[in-house]
């Protein structure tokens, strides 16, 4: 990876922020919960390991942030013998109402730097350093449930989908397996065949060993394979690994289903958020464009700093992002309707055009001009 592209990703970690942020910031009730279910899952994770030898992304953790300094020999030895590797570092909190911190895309000295820079109490936080592939060939977001498999898979970085900024020319292929039968759109042989190794990993066949994940952590399944949200990564040297499990995340996704079968619209994206609601458009290019209630948020990918406006927007509609993006996540615990990935909808769109979005079917019809 070249220095442009490294400047880059950090830059965007710059100005996006965690899921737990995101949900903080629209007051969600869960919040806690889900700040607490995201820092320990790489102890979830390394338990799940224990028992059916899952592919996860292990970091080099220090118990203390406190301990990043060169007088501790085991850190000085890292940056020694590894300073100049890409890495992920992560700030967890060891105070539950503390905000995670996060820095990715650096080498593990400048990722070292960032950390000196902030205005943090060390002793407050553990420190977890990650390794960051210079290319990544696949990265998802699935949630598994009583009623299937489903969620997104793309050629890029894992940091796509979960900000919604994806480069892959075909975008998210979105799938579906009723634990009958696959179905992928756009279809992708390879994307396919990817995600099918991938699940099943999770298709926990030995009674003992799902009796040990149930009694380790309240494991649940469906058809035996292991409920949840899950993000996974795969690095240029074809190394699966899973980065996130949670089972907050399944819960509130208990009734995720992707609908794969398009209608004809004026507009046709991915429901991201059910419900159907009717507006009037506007084009957000700005945190301080107004909107109203009765407004259709239509802009190119949604971000922190439009949290405001959508709250108050009656729906949202988006060229990029993904169905289980952040942003999307979001949408869907505001209650509103939310289509992503249209490609085109601030192109096709007109401000004060009156529409119906249908956050189920992911159309977008015009009702008058």
């Amino acid at each position: 990876m070249n220095n442009e592209s490294d400047d880059k990703i950090a830059e965007l970690y710059k100005t996006q922020i965690s899921l737990t942020e995101w949900l903080a910031n629209i007051g969600h009730t869960k919040t806690t919960q889900i700040r607490a279910e995201d820092n320990d899952k790489t102890e979830r994770l390394r338990a799940i390991n224990r028992i059916i030898e899952i592919p996860f992304d292990d970091p080099i953790q220090f118990a203390s942030a406190s301990e990043l300094t060169l007088e501790n020999p085991q850190f000085a030895q890292l940056l020694k013998t590894k300073g100049q590797q890409l890495c992920a570092l992560r700030l967890i909190p060891l105070d539950k109402n503390l905000p995670k911190l996060r820095m990715r895309g650096r080498t593990i000295n400048g990722a070292y730097a960032w950390f000196q820079q902030q205005p943090i109490d060390p002793k407050a936080y553990r420190a977890d350093f990650r390794h960051h592939a210079e290319k990544s060939n696949w990265a998802t977001i699935f949630v598994i449930n009583k009623y299937g498999i489903s969620g997104e898979i793309i050629r890029g970085g894992h940091h796509q989908l979960t900000q919604g900024r994806i480069d892959d020319k075909l975008g998210p292929r979105a799938f579906h397996f009723d634990y009958k039968t696959w179905k992928m759109s756009p279809r992708d042989s390879a994307a396919l065949a990817e995600i099918k190794r991938q699940v099943e990993v999770l298709h926990v066949k030995s009674a003992d060993q799902r009796k040990a994940l149930t009694a380790e952590f309240g494991a649940t399944f469906s058809h035996n394979y292991l409920n949840g949200y899950f993000e996974t990564a795969q690095d240029d040297e074809n190394d699966l690994e899973f980065v996130d499990y949670s089972r907050e995340l399944g819960d509130m996704y208990d009734d995720f289903l992707i609908n794969l079968e398009p209608e004809p619209a004026l507009l046709q994206g991915r429901g991201a958020s059910a419900g159907i609601t009717s507006g009037t458009v506007k084009i957000i290019t700005s945190p301080d464009d107004s909107v109203t209630a009765d407004t259709v948020m239509v802009c190119t990918v949604t971000s922190p700093d439009l949290v405001g406006q959508m709250q108050i927007a009656a729906a949202i509609v988006t060229d990029q992002g993904g169905i289980l993006s952040h942003a999307a996540i979001v949408a869907r615990e505001l209650g509103k309707p939310c289509i992503v990935g249209t490609s085109s909808a601030t192109k096709i769109l007109r401000d004060g055009q009156t529409v119906t979005v249908d956050g189920a079917k992911g159309t977008v019809k015009v009702i008058d001009e």
